[in-house]
């Protein structure tokens, strides 16, 4: 079957988001640690449940800005 550019150039995209994506969550999940350590080591709460709410209407409003369905944000986070 014959090579299509087109089809390659796409795909060649969609690997390079890929990597993109998993370095951008790998460094979001450094620094979800560095939080967690600074609140233990400040005897704060682990949890911070309007941070969660705000950060969920922060989500979905940026997904839905980029027509990217909602759910499918929350659920990410």
């Amino acid at each position: 079957m014959q090579s299509d550019p087109e089809l390659e150039r796409l795909r060649g995209s969609i690997d390079n988001l890929d990597a993109a994506i998993i370095c951008l969550l790998a460094e979001r999940f450094k620094i979800t640690q560095r939080v967690g350590l600074l609140k233990r080591e400040r005897g704060l709460a682990a949890a911070d449940p309007e941070r969660e709410v705000q950060q969920i209407a922060r989500l979905r409003e940026l997904a839905h800005g980029a027509n990217l369905d909602p759910e499918f944000a929350e659920k990410w986070l």
